[in-house]
């Protein structure tokens, strides 16, 4: 893959007003966008940068766009990050700079909550790569892998790769990618959200509802799904 721009975007949903999307309480964590980083490490607060940006828009439990790009850190990235992610310094060469495909993510994320499979990671680049352009965003947060933890609790570890393979989820490429791991962990996240849906009856599951399924501890999970029905 090049550095060359790939955003797919696809027809959005009927009647899903960006304001409205995460405004309610209620707001469906079937729609939201589940993002992914590739970095240079694992700190932004010791420089470390964003060098790729993957991410599925879902509507209603429905893909309604994709967003890939490779972007230009400002420097060389290891021989451990190129060995790790397949990305190489020569692919990054071609890339735009971090800030001008960030302002393109910036219009895809905008007015939908959000999802990555350890969240507070992907947080931290997203809020320190906007913080550089003086941009911001409205969605809140949730994490994939919080919850598989509480959902996923015979899972030998809760890795994506391992929650994807526990739970027989169809696998078609490799891993450490961005537009990869975000595709699995929409997979991941919506097989949740329908287990669920199907244990406790819930005809949607409100985004408010992951957040504090996340927060909740293992033991009280149930109570808290009981408590919805």
């Amino acid at each position: 893959m090049t550095g060359s721009r790939a955003v797919f975007a696809h027809k959005a949903m009927p009647n899903t007003r960006a304001d409205e999307r995460i405004s309610s309480q209620e707001a469906a964590a079937d729609t939201v966008v589940v993002l992914d980083f590739e970095t240079t490490g694992l700190s932004p607060g010791d420089g470390d940068r964003g060098i790729e940006i993957g991410a599925i828009k879902i509507e209603q439990g429905q893909i309604t766009g994709r967003f890939q790009e490779l972007m230009y850190p400002g420097r060389r990235i290891s021989n451990f990050i190129e060995s790790h992610t397949g990305i190489t310094n020569e692919m990054l060469d071609k890339a735009r700079p971090c800030g001008a495909v960030m302002r393109d993510f910036a219009e895809f994320i905008a007015g939908f909550n959000l999802v990555a499979h350890n969240a507070s990671f992907d947080k931290r680049f997203l809020d320190a790569e906007f913080s550089r352009i003086s941009i911001g965003y409205s969605g809140r947060f949730s994490c994939s892998m919080l919850a598989a933890r509480r959902l996923c609790q015979q899972s030998p570890n809760h890795q994506l790769a391992s929650l994807v393979a526990h739970l027989n989820i169809p696998m078609d490429g490799a891993f450490h990618r961005a537009l990869y791991d975000s595709e699995m962990t929409t997979k991941l996240w919506l097989v949740m959200l329908n287990n669920i849906k199907e244990q406790y009856g819930l005809s949607a599951v409100p985004f408010h509802l992951m957040q504090k399924l996340t927060k909740t501890p293992r033991h009280a999970v149930h109570a808290l799904l009981e408590d919805c029905c």
